[in-house]
């Protein structure tokens, strides 16, 4: 147990510090500019689809974005019709970080963190920026190395053993994996490195990792809906529209992993890889589908997520 506990925890917070590093570096870069963005152009679906998935490049984090686009909803900057398009659009953005992840620059952990820490001190303030960005990707690639040494013991371990053949037969088992474990940790990028690193040693099939990082995109909406607490229906129909959105198309894609698995395995012989473009094709896909119908999406969620002020006038 020791052997599985100790490089899991480690490893989960040497990535989760080195989200937050990192993320603070792009922060300090953009983030003023970004509420901006955010308010300015989002007059069309397709601007609001883009500046989604700009802004979640740049953050690092779908549930950042996410949690902006309510404030700003709360705030009344914009309008709930405005953020069906950015959440579209950060699903895309967020399938970045999946595919940096799935490059497997390990080893060049230490050398970023070392070059980030000597940036950080050096005294202009965009030199201190870059140095936390570069020290945070080192500290999220060290995080994954320290993880893959989990996957030994964990392989034979006879408790995971049984999951893993109970998972087998049903995809649901992955599914509900992911989407629990990302809400805890509030990191669906985090969820995604570890069943990376447990199918790099092949602890887990195919489809049963492709389901964890479904599961994962619905658990990510947990901390939307935590920062929904308390605000107007607007900002409340933003959280619900995230975690609706994710959840159908995840149950859509369900029952064909397989086939989402055979397209991924012809663009490349990685496993981490064949995740990390798996997880592209799903969100790309259903952003792309949605695309067009945001505003029946919208009328959707305002009909499900009442404005019971307005309700009562």
């Amino acid at each position: 147990m020791t052997a599985i506990l100790a490089p899991f925890t480690f490893g989960l917070s040497f990535f989760l510090l080195g989200m937050y590093v990192m993320r603070t570096g792009f922060q300090n870069l953009a983030g003023k500019k970004m509420a901006d963005w955010l308010g300015r152009f989002t007059r069309t679906p397709v601007h609001s689809f883009w500046v989604g998935l700009l802004s979640t490049m740049v953050l690092q984090s779908s549930s950042a974005v996410t949690v902006l686009t309510i404030g700003l909803t709360h705030a009344g900057m914009i309008s709930f019709s405005q953020t069906v398009g950015i959440i579209l659009g950060t699903n895309v953005g967020t399938t970045i970080t999946t595919e940096l992840i799935a490059l497997r620059l390990e080893t060049f952990a230490v050398p970023m963190l070392l070059v980030g820490v000597a940036l950080w001190l050096m005294p202009r303030r965009l030199t201190r920026c870059i140095g936390l960005v570069v020290a945070g990707f080192g500290l999220i690639f060290l995080g994954i190395d320290t993880m893959q040494v989990m996957a030994k013991p964990l392989e034979q371990s006879d408790a995971f053993r049984s999951l893993f053949l109970e998972s087998r037969h049903s995809v649901w088992i992955g599914l509900i994996t992911g989407m629990v474990f990302t809400a805890l940790i509030h990191s669906s990028s985090a969820t995604t490195a570890i069943t990376m690193g447990l199918m790099s040693h092949q602890v887990l099939s195919m489809e049963t990792a492709l389901a964890i990082v479904l599961g994962a995109n619905i658990g990510t909406c947990f901390t939307a809906i935590i920062a929904s607490i308390g605000t107007n229906a607007a900002s409340r129909q933003v959280a619900w529209c995230h975690t609706l959105f994710n959840l159908v198309g995840a149950l859509a894609f369900l029952p064909f992993l397989s086939q989402l698995a055979m397209v991924s395995s012809l663009l490349t012989d990685s496993p981490s890889m064949r995740i990390a473009h798996a997880q592209t094709l799903f969100n790309v896909v259903c952003s792309l589908a949605a695309l067009p119908f945001t505003r029946q999406i919208a009328a959707a969620v305002q009909w499900l997520v009442p404005d019971r002020k307005r309700r009562r006038w």
